[in-house]
């Protein structure tokens, strides 16, 4: 019997290779991804990640966690009602303050606002979750700032002690008082402030400067000055943002002088007015016409270590541009630039205006080129206005008709 040489590894490999090529016609393919997606199309990974309402169908016990998750990858709001009832079939329903959270803020994005009021009142039938003051606040503010539905707003601030066994802040109690000046409600603002008591609710300072804004808005002065005798009997200290108030109530019935009269006053009791404050009698004074003054208020502000903000700058710019004091007004704007402040549109528009008026035309050329820094660009109306200034000043109207120029007329 011949004996056969024992083959070496790298030969036994290159047999087993080419047997095993010889023998498997259809090797295994490489299996992908997007291969799976094309041969089983209902299969998708990227909707087994994002698209959990399938575990809802499982009988497994899901944690609150889970549960969150599955609303929380809820990619249309839309669909949260529909999610929701399959969830409250399970037998693991047991829903959590962040739960609620989450379902009521996914059906304000979709501006669903009777759902949460549906879920508002289960809430309030179901009564086995405790949910705290910070839940509340939030619906209320969905109510009055997203749906604009004040009045279920304050019926939620008033609900909340009895129907659902949690006694509202001042932070709350507060919102619910701004929401009513901000829709000028002001007859009902008053009631809401005398039920504060029965809410459990001790008034501070901002419960008390909304109050003052809402009757300065009103125009009942003397009322918001009333309480401002208040501060003391509610244990409370006027602050800056209080007097900030009351001087613009006075300044927009043109009652400047006792504005600046409760400046002093703040400087009295030791209480240093900000820019707002500050701003709000330069306005005082621009409407009044009194530029120079208002100049000296911006020195004194600086002078004080308040400092200026764009509102400032602006407001004397538009008061020298109100009393056409065109030179003036383009020397203040080559001042605001250098201080990094930049002039608004409509003040442009006025300087342009001035310029052509006055025949300062030498101006116009950095005026432009100021917009054009900015990303302003001229309307046709001041286009307009700079091409009959320029023609006036280089052509006789004897000859030519600045109206046929504008208009691109044969002349």
């Amino acid at each position: 019997m011949i004996s056969r040489p024992f083959p070496s590894k790298k030969s036994v490999f290159n047999y087993v290779l080419a047997h095993s090529r010889a023998t498997i016609p259809n090797p295994i393919p490489k299996i992908l991804p997007c291969s799976i997606s094309a041969a089983f199309p209902s299969f998708s990974i990227s909707s087994q990640s994002s698209d959990s309402t399938y575990k809802l169908t499982h009988k497994d016990w899901l944690s609150p966690n889970e549960v969150i998750k599955i609303f929380e990858n809820l990619r249309d709001p839309n669909s949260i009602i529909s999610v929701w009832n399959q969830y409250s079939k399970r037998k693991d329903y047991k829903p959590n303050e962040a739960l609620y959270t989450q379902v009521i803020n996914k059906l304000a994005q979709a501006k669903n606002f009777d759902a949460i009021e549906d879920i508002m009142r289960k809430i309030k039938l179901d009564k086995s979750c405790r949910l705290s003051n910070d839940f509340f606040h939030n619906v209320i503010k969905i109510y009055g700032q997203l749906a604009g539905r004040i009045k279920k707003a304050m019926e939620t601030l008033f609900d909340m002690p009895k129907g659902y066994n949690c006694w509202p802040s001042v932070k709350s109690f507060n919102l619910v008082l701004n929401l009513l000046v901000s829709a000028k409600v002001f007859d009902v603002v008053h009631e809401v402030y005398l039920q504060a008591p029965m809410l459990g609710i001790e008034i501070d300072v901002c419960s008390l400067n909304i109050l003052i804004k809402g009757l300065c808005e009103n125009g009942d002065l003397e009322a918001a000055f009333n309480v401002l005798d208040e501060f003391p009997k509610q244990r409370c200290e006027p602050n800056v943002r209080t007097f900030s108030t009351l001087m613009h109530g006075l300044c927009e019935k043109g009652k400047v002088e006792a504005a600046f009269g409760l400046l002093e006053r703040m400087e009295k009791e030791g209480i240093d007015a900000d820019t707002i404050t500050f701003n709000i009698l330069i306005s005082g004074l621009r409407k009044q016409g009194k530029v120079v003054e208002g100049l000296e208020l911006l020195e004194r502000m600086k002078f004080k270590g308040c400092e200026p903000n764009a509102g400032s700058y602006q407001e004397i710019l538009y008061g020298l541009l109100d009393a056409e004091k065109y030179v003036e007004g383009k020397e203040f704007m080559v001042r605001m630039i250098g201080e990094g402040v930049d002039p608004s549109f409509v003040s442009y528009k006025k300087l342009i205006h001035g310029i052509c008026k006055e025949r300062l035309l030498r101006d116009l050329d950095w005026v432009l080129k100021q917009m054009a820094r900015q990303g302003f660009v001229p309307k046709m109306g001041m286009w307009v206005e700079m091409v009959q200034s320029v023609v006036s000043v280089s052509y006789s109207f004897n000859h030519v008709s600045v109206s046929k120029i504008v208009n691109c007329e044969n002349i």
